[in-house]
């Protein structure tokens, strides 16, 4: 092709000069032909990129497909059911929902329902009606002077910088339409988070944004007065997260802002670390006294963690620490490894930290087994998009639950997979300001807030069809999953549950036997 083109462009060249010294005009021809040549030239003499100096011009179409590749994938390839990380089906279902859109399915479902793994909700014969006013859950009962009667669904963590101000602005602003609440996120509370009046929970992580000192260690003094605000209605530790967990992160100092610098504490100028360990606690014991140190520093507001489980025996670690100090999380917010996150490395959200539903049912049957789960809430994180999600995860063992992708696609997210790139098409998950400009805060609040009420009332409808009146009502036994093309469990058939306080004797169940006396509340360390 290199030849080809040499002697296409030079005989194009030659035919040209000829013309011109009969017909001057012909010059004109130049002005289309000559750039290509140019740039086929230089496709030869770089080195960078072997498939243009191979196939000059032409290589030029691979790496336009390639750039648009996610889009043609999604509009062309894809089928409704197939699509990852979302299918079309389920990102449909979210934009049907916030703009109040037709939401029925015609002709029947295209699942297929004799797959293994396929599960569905077990309906009643006796169904009843179930408000999805009533659909919430107090958080800190008991232990807390400000307890938080939350949503059953709310908006994950993403900070300021992931997003943009306007999609902070427009997920705050349908929070307060809503009746929610609004994760800010590791990086700190922005003017974006405030401005709308959403309820927010206030997460801190390893870097301490918005409560650190100058050397990165936790401030007590600036965590107190930002905790103070009205806004905020809990406080969440975030000590991992599904996408990447046990990884720590950095903002390199040319995308430090000034803005961004104020939000979090830290001087213009430096690279921003956020280390993958906490620095206040460093034993389970120690973590249990820190959430109750800033319980106290809060003015008594619901403190709570986030984690993606990894190691079994650390989180039974964290509840014998709660039994030994008296003293307990308000909540645990459980992140499966499927979840997402503007950038990550690929090994670490391809094969690190335990999906959801074994993550979510570990750390349900650790608290039953300590005599704990009926003090301590439980979130879960990942992939939660529709009613069945949301029923699904409270029947493992969940009380509510977070969405971050979800909201996202109610703010117009198109799955573009440029999240990582500072390119998002829809403003969402970009600082390029002729970007963000395109997302509109009035319209995106209200999709924010009618997602999420469209998807309470399925939630509600699917509840009244079981024959129950609450979520809280919602037991294992009531999702069946085909475990071949002719046997069907239950999630109660399918799972060791234990009995309230069966971790606290000395006759322990076989099945965590190990992991239990492996675990110990001073330190994080397995046991031998």
């Amino acid at each position: 092709m290199r030849r080809l083109f040499l002697l296409i462009s030079t005989l194009s060249l030659a035919s040209i000069a000829v013309g011109a010294s009969f017909y001057r005009p012909t010059l004109w021809i130049l002005t289309a032909v000559g750039p290509l040549c140019l740039l086929g030239y230089w496709d030869i003499l770089q080195k960078k990129h072997a498939i243009l100096r191979n196939f000059p011009l032409l290589g030029h179409f691979r790496y336009l497909f390639e750039l648009v590749r996610p889009e043609i994938n999604q509009y062309f390839v894809e089928s409704n059911t197939d699509g990852r990380p979302f299918s079309r089906e389920q990102r449909s279902i979210v934009y049907q929902r916030a703009k109040q859109q037709l939401q029925t399915l015609p002709f029947g479902t295209q699942q297929d329902v004799y797959e293994e793994g396929y599960q569905w909700l077990a309906h009643s014969m006796a169904p009843v009606h179930v408000d999805p006013k009533d659909l919430r859950v107090t958080i800190g009962e008991g232990q807390c002077t400000h307890p938080y009667s939350a949503s059953l669904l709310n908006i994950s963590a993403m900070s300021y910088g992931s997003l943009s101000a306007h999609a902070i602005l427009a997920l705050n602003g349908g929070a307060r339409m809503g009746g929610f609440a609004h994760n800010t996120g590791e990086g700190g509370i922005s003017p974006y988070h405030v401005r709308e009046g959403g309820d927010l929970i206030w997460q801190i992580g390893t870097g301490y944004f918005g409560c650190r000192t100058p050397d990165g260690s936790f401030d007590p003094e600036t965590f107190a007065e930002n905790a103070a605000r009205p806004s905020v209605k809990m406080i969440e530790i975030k000590l991992s997260q599904g996408a990447k967990p046990g990884h720590g992160g950095i903002l390199p100092a040319k995308k430090l802002t000034p803005e961004i610098a104020a939000i979090r504490g830290v001087p213009l100028g430096q690279d921003v670390l956020s280390p993958p360990a906490h620095s206040a606690f460093t034993t389970p014991r120690g973590l249990i006294r820190f959430a109750t140190r800033l319980r106290e520093l809060s003015g008594g507001k619901p403190v709570g963690i986030k984690l993606c489980v990894g190691r079994r025996h650390e989180f039974v670690a964290l509840c014998k620490a709660m039994v030994s100090e008296g003293s307990w999380l308000d909540y645990v917010a459980v992140d499966g490894g499927e979840g997402g996150t503007g950038a990550a490395p690929l090994e670490f959200s391809n094969h690190f930290g335990n999906p959801l539903s074994e993550g979510l049912f570990l750390v349900h049957n650790a608290l039953v087994g300590f005599g704990l789960r009926d003090k301590v809430r439980v979130i879960a994180s990942g992939r939660i998009i529709e009613g069945f999600d949301i029923v699904h995860k409270l029947a493992i063992g969940a009380d509510l639950c977070y969405s971050a992708r979800a909201m996202m696609f109610a703010l117009g997210c198109i799955q573009a997979l440029r999240c990582n790139a500072n390119v998002c098409p829809t403003g969402v998950a970009t600082q390029d300001p002729e970007l963000v400009k395109g997302l509109d805060v009035g319209d995106k609040r209200v999709r924010v807030c009618r997602f999420h009420g469209e998807t309470l009332n399925s939630t509600a409808e699917l509840l009244g069809a079981m024959g129950l009146h609450h979520s809280s009502d919602v037991g294992p036994w009531h999702v069946l999953r085909r475990t071949s093309p002719v046997k069907v469990h239950t999630l109660a058939d399918l799972h060791d549950y234990v009995a309230p306080g069966a971790f606290l004797g000395d006759d322990l169940p076989a099945v965590y036997r190990d992991i239990i006396r492996s675990a110990s509340p001073d330190t994080f360390s397995y046991q031998r």
